[in-house]
């Protein structure tokens, strides 16, 4: 919330907490839980942060999302788009004892998820169709995706964007089962 000092620490001490609580092996709906009871514990002005937690399942293929009070993701599937239909919590900060829901999202081969910020979809940059924006950069690698989206809501602001504007782009491929071994990453056993 906000572009200053305060926003800048409300943001590290998110991050901080979202990291030191991955590290501990805690499950999303614990990682969340963690992090707002840092920043619902501040001794500083009242702030808040959105954001989503998303962990991607590649044996069965379904992401597990948090979402506190951020944008809903679009995906591209199969030619369409559509905004998909998480329920969203609070933002991270508003309530000491708030609980955050893990919610689940199967995958299809094939999927693109683009997360946005707010400052992608609002002021002034609304008029941009972000769902035309996806659909004419369907084909492009994820990293393009963004530039072209960041380009386009770039110069629909002029050049003056008021708020944060930040974009993620995940393709999905699935697959077959593959020969695939890590003693601390994606396949590592939760628990």
């Amino acid at each position: 919330m906000g572009h200053d000092t305060d926003a800048a620490m409300l943001a590290t001490l998110l991050v901080g907490a979202l990291r030191n609580a991955r590290r501990a092996g805690v499950d999303l709906a614990e990682q969340a839980r963690r992090a707002n009871s840092v920043l619902a514990g501040r001794d500083m002005p009242v702030g808040f942060v959105t954001g989503q937690l998303v962990r991607v399942d590649l044996s069965s293929e379904t992401a597990t999302v948090v979402n506190a009070g951020h944008p809903l993701p679009r995906r591209v599937r199969a030619g369409r788009v559509e905004t998909v239909g998480l329920s969203a919590d609070p933002p991270f900060g508003t309530f000491a004892d708030q609980a955050y829901h893990v919610q689940r999202l199967p995958l299809e081969p094939g999927d693109r998820l683009m997360f946005l910020t707010d400052g992608m979809l609002e002021r002034n940059a609304a008029s941009l169709d972000v769902d035309a924006l996806l659909i004419a950069n369907a084909d492009l690698h994820p990293r393009d995706a963004v530039q072209a989206m960041m380009t386009c809501v770039i110069d629909a602001a002029d050049g003056d964007l008021r708020d944060d504007a930040t974009a993620l782009c995940l393709d999905w491929h699935g697959g077959p089962e593959r020969e695939r071994t890590s003693y601390a990453g994606a396949n590592r056993p939760v628990g």
